[in-house]
C-alpha cells in the first residue's frame, strides 16, 4: 500500500512502466523481466481478419502495465486500448479457426491469438518472427498470471489508482474538486456536492485548491475506511493495537469457528503480515489482518476444497461429472456458429464430458454441427485435435467424448482413424482390468484418458471371448433426435427416425466404445434385469424430471451402478438450460448443459464443480452410493441424508461493484443482495436485502437471514448482487455459487463473478455465515 502511494507521488520520476512494475510484480526477478520490457517497447503485429484483411498495427504495453495500446485507422478512434485483466487466455500458433483459414501453414510459429473474457471477442495476430511471437505470448502470459495472483486488496488499490489516473484529465498529478467528482463517478459512488466539497476541504491541508501526494493518500484512506473491519480488529487486538498470535487464535476460535491451534495463528501471521517488526514478535497489524481477510483463508470457500480433496478411487458412476451439451455451439442451435474454440472453453472450465454431433462432410471428411439447421460446420478432425491439446490443462481426470453419430460407414471409419491417430495411447480401447470388469474404473485409474460414449455392436464380454463381429452391422438408433420426436418436441428433430430405427455401424468405431455403451432406456426394472453396468442411457429433460417426480428412489438406485446422461429438450432452440439440481438430487452423473448460455443454471453448474479443485468430478454423498439407501429427494423421510442445519447469513457490505451501464457516464448502481439456497424441494429458498441508492463503491446493509436446510450435502448457496430497477428486471452485477458443505463459518469475503463466470477482480461481498445443527 505504501509502495503504491510512493508511485502516485513520484509517478513521472522513473522510467516508463517501472513504477507499477514494483507494485504489480512483488515476486523477485520480474521487475527487470526481458519479456515485459519487450512489451513496454512494443512493436508491429499483423492483425488478421480474413484472407484480404490483414493489416499492420503497432501494439504496446502502457506504463501502467495493465493496459495494451494499439493504433487504429478509425477516424474517431486512432488509438485503442484493452485491459490485460480482460484477457482470458493466449494461444501460440495457428490454433484459431481464423488463423487456420487465413494464414499459410509456414506462418505457424509467428501466429498467436488473444482470447478475451467476453467470449465473442478475440484477436488473431502474426508477428514478424517466431521469436517475437514467443516474446509477445510469454510476456502477456506473465502479466495475466501476475494479475490473477494479486490479492483482492492489491487489485483494489490498482483499480482505484487507475480510476484516479483517468480522473486526472490534465495529467498534472493533482486532483481538483471537479476531478474528484469525476473520480467518484468512476468508482461507482454518487455523493452530493456538499459532501464532496467537505471531503475535499478536509484533505486539502495546503489550501491550494487541489490535492496532491500525501493529501491524495489521506483522501484515499477516508474513502476506503472499512469500519466493519476496524470494529472486529479492535475487539481482539489486545496488544497495543496489534493482534498477538493468541489474540488471533481467539478470533479464529470464537468468530470463525475454526478448530485450530496456536501454530495455525502463527502461520497466518507469517503468511499475511507485511510489517517485519510485527512479524518477528508474532503480532498482526490491521494491514496484515485486512490482508488475511482478503486472501483464501478469509474467503467463503474452504481453502482445503480449492484443491482435489475427495476420494478419487471410487467407480466412475459415483461422481457428478461436469458435462456439456452441443459443445460445438457458441450461440443458439438453429443458426449459431460451430467452433473448436467452444470445446477449448468448455474443457478449460473443467468440463469432462463433451458432445460431438457427427455428420458426413461434403469433402469426404466427417463434420460436426447441429443437423438440419443453419449452424456452421467444423471438421471432426480439428475438434479431436483441439480436445487433445486442451483436455487436461485444467483437470487431469478423464474426458468422455459423447458421440451422436449420423455418418455413413466410410466416414465412421475416418472418425475412428482420427481418434486413434490423434488421441493415441490416451484413448481407452481395452478394459483397464485383464478380466471381465464388473464395475467402472475410477477417475484416478483413468487420469489423462479419453472414453468414448456411443453405440457398440456387441456386449463388452465379446472382447474376452474373441468374438469377432462382422465389419459392419446395424444397431438401434437411440440418439436425441428419436427421443425428441417420441416426446413430441415442437422443434424439428436432428434426424427424422424413431428410436427403433437401424443405422449401419462400422466395427472400427464400435470397438472404441467400452465403458459408455449407449442403449435405449426401457424402464428401471428392465435396466436392472438386462442392462450391464457399462450400458448407459440418455434421457431428455422432460422424461428425466418425470421419473424424478414419480420414481425418485428407483432413479437413485439405478444411478448407483449405472451412468445416466440428461440433456436439454430440442424445443430449447435458444440453447437455454434446465435446472440441473433436481437431476443431481437423483444421482444423475452426466447432467449436460449448454455451456455457451449464461444464467442461473450455469452458475449452479460452476458452483457444483467449484470444490474438489474444480477438477470436473464431485463425489456423490454416501446415501447416493449406498445400495441400502431409501432416500426419496421429493418426499423426505428419516435417514442419514436428513441432517437439519440452520444457515445464518448476515450480508454486511460490498466493495467496488462495477458499473452495469457503462454507456451512461453518470450511471451508478443501486445494489441489493439476494441469497439463494438450492437443493431438495424442501430446501429451496431465496431472500434479499433492501437496495441502496447510488453506491456501488462501499454499500452497507447489515441485514440477516436464516435458512432451514434439511439435506445440506445436496444444497448449494448462491450469492447475487443486482442493480435494482423499479420499472424493469434488475441487472446482474455479480454472482458466486458454491456447495453449502464448502462454506466457511464466520466473517468471510465472497468474490464476485460475471455472468460468464469470470472473476470481477476488485469487487466482493463481506458477510458473516454460520451453519449450525438444529433439532
Amino acid at each position: 500500500s505504501a509502495c503504491l502511494w510512493v508511485n502516485i507521488e513520484h509517478r513521472y520520476s522513473m522510467l516508463p512502466g517501472e513504477h507499477l512494475l514494483i507494485t504489480m510484480f512483488p515476486s523477485p526477478g520480474l521487475e527487470g523481466d526481458g519479456d515485459l520490457k519487450f512489451l513496454l517497447t512494443g512493436g508491429t503485429l499483423v492483425k488478421v481478419r480474413s484472407t484480404s484483411w490483414q493489416k499492420s498495427r503497432y501494439y504496446k504495453l502502457q506504463e501502467d502495465c495493465k493496459t495494451m495500446w494499439h493504433e487504429s485507422r478509425r477516424t474517431f478512434k486512432p488509438k485503442q486500448t484493452f485491459s490485460v485483466e480482460d484477457i482470458e487466455s493466449l494461444r501460440h500458433g495457428r490454433l484459431s479457426e481464423g488463423l487456420q483459414k487465413y494464414t499459410h501453414p509456414s506462418a505457424e510459429d509467428r501466429c498467436f491469438s488473444i482470447l478475451f473474457k467476453d467470449h465473442h471477442k478475440h484477436l488473431d495476430l502474426m508477428a514478424a518472427s517466431a521469436e517475437d511471437a514467443r516474446r509477445w505470448v510469454s510476456g502477456l502470459e506473465k502479466l495475466v498470471s501476475n494479475m490473477r495472483s494479486l490479492s483482492r486488496q492489491t487489485k483494489s488499490e490498482h483499480w482505484i489508482f487507475n480510476c484516479m489516473r483517468k480522473a486526472d484529465k490534465n495529467e498534472d498529478n493533482k486532483m481538483t474538486l471537479k476531478e474528484l467528482k469525476h473520480f467518484l463517478r468512476q468508482i461507482n459512488v454518487e455523493v452530493d456536492d456538499t459532501y464532496a466539497e467537505e471531503l475535499f476541504k478536509k484533505c486539502d491541508k495546503s489550501k491550494s485548491g487541489s490535492l496532491e501526494g500525501p493529501e491524495i493518500k489521506h483522501y484515499y484512506d477516508l474513502l476506503t475506511h472499512r469500519e466493519e473491519i476496524d470494529v472486529m480488529f479492535k475487539k481482539y487486538a489486545n496488544s497495543e493495537g496489534h493482534m498477538s498470535a493468541r489474540d488471533l487464535l481467539t478470533f479464529l476460535l470464537t468468530e470463525q469457528r475454526e478448530q485450530v491451534g496456536l501454530g495455525h495463528a502463527v502461520t497466518l501471521i507469517n503468511k499475511y503480515e507485511m510489517d517485519e517488526t510485527a512479524k518477528q514478535t508474532q503480532h498482526m497489524t490491521k494491514d496484515g489482518f485486512l490482508m488475511y481477510m482478503h486472501h483464501e483463508d478469509g474467503a467463503v470457500l474452504n481453502p482445503a476444497h480449492s484443491a482435489v480433496h475427495q476420494d478419487m478411487g471410487q467407480p466412475l458412476n459415483h461422481y457428478y461429472i461436469s458435462s456439456s451439451h452441443n459443445t460445438y455451439l457458441t450461440a443458439d442451435q438453429l443458426k449459431g456458429p460451430s467452433s473448436t474454440e467452444a470445446y477449448i472453453r468448455a474443457l478449460m472450465k473443467g468440463c469432462r464430458c463433451v458432445e460431438l454431433d457427427c455428420w458426413d462432410g461434403s469433402s469426404g471428411e466427417p463434420v460436426i454441427y447441429h443437423g438440419y439447421t443453419l449452424t456452421s460446420k467444423v471438421l471432426f478432425r480439428d475438434v479431436i485435435k483441439a480436445i487433445k491439446d486442451y483436455a487436461f490443462k485444467t483437470s487431469e481426470y478423464p474426458v468422455i467424448l459423447s458421440l451422436e453419430n449420423h455418418c455413413t460407414v466410410p466416414q465412421q471409419k475416418l472418425m475412428a482413424h482420427h481418434m486413434a491417430s490423434i488421441l493415441g495411447e490416451a484413448l481407452v480401447t481395452t478394459p483397464v482390468s485383464s478380466t471381465m470388469p464388473t464395475r467402472f474404473p475410477s477417475p484416478e485409474e483413468l487420469k489423462g484418458k479419453f472414453l468414448i460414449k456411443g453405440k457398440r455392436l456387441n456386449k463388452l464380454n465379446a472382447v474376452f471371448s474373441n468374438n469377432n463381429s462382422a465389419e459392419v452391422d446395424s444397431v438401434s438408433e437411440e440418439d436425441e433426435a428419436g427421443d425428441s420426436k417420441e416426446n413430441g418436441d415442437k422443434a424439428k428433430p436432428k434426424v427424422q427416425v424413431s428410436p427403433k430405427a437401424k443405422i449401419q455401424l462400422a466395427k472400427e468405431l464400435s470397438d472404441m466404445v467400452l465403458y459408455c455403451r449407449s442403449v435405449h432406456f426401457g424402464g428401471f426394472e428392465h435396466a436392472k434385469d438386462s442392462q450391464a453396468f457399462y450400458e448407459m442411457s440418455s434421457l431428455k429433460e422432460s422424461k428425466a424430471f418425470s421419473l424424478a417426480d414419480t420414481s425418485g428412489p428407483a432413479f437413485l438406485h439405478h444411478n448407483m451402478d449405472k451412468l445416466t446422461r440428461i440433456y436439454p429438450a430440442g424445443s430449447r432452440t435458444d440453447s437455454s438450460n434446465y435446472n440441473p439440481v433436481p437431476m443431481w438430487n437423483t444421482g444423475c452423473q452426466i447432467v449436460a448443459l449448454n455451456f455457451q448460455t449464461t444464467g442461473k443454471e450455469m452458475d449452479l453448474n460452476q458452483g457444483r464443480f467449484l470444490a474438489n479443485g474444480g477438477c470436473g468430478y464431485a463425489l456423490k454423498p454416501e446415501f447416493q452410493r449406498d445400495p441400502s439407501s431409501q432416500m426419496n429427494p421429493s418426499s423426505l423421510s428419516k435417514g442419514p441424508w436428513l441432517q437439519k442445519k440452520m444457515f445464518h447469513v448476515m450480508v454486511i457490505s460490498a466493495q467496488q461493484l462495477p458499473k452495469v451501464n457503462k454507456e451512461k457516464h453518470k450511471s451508478i448502481v443501486d445494489p441489493l443482495v439476494r441469497v439463494e439456497v438450492c437443493g431438495v424441494d424442501a430446501d429451496n429458498a431465496s431472500k434479499e436485502t433492501n437496495h441502496i441508492e447510488n453506491n456501488g463503491f462501499n454499500p452497507m446493509w447489515n441485514e440477516s437471514f436464516r435458512f432451514l436446510v434439511h439435506v445440506p450435502e445436496l444444497a448449494m448457496v448462491r450469492f447475487l448482487v443486482e442493480d435494482y430497477d423499479s420499472t424493469s428486471q434488475n441487472d446482474l452485477v455479480g454472482q458466486y455459487c458454491l456447495p453449502l458443505t464448502s462454506v466457511q463459518n464466520g466473517y468471510r469475503h465472497v468474490p464476485l463473478l460475471t455472468k460468464r463466470g469470470d472473476v470481477i477482480s476488485s469487487a466482493g461481498l463481506f458477510v458473516h455465515l454460520m451453519l449450525l445443527d438444529t433439532k
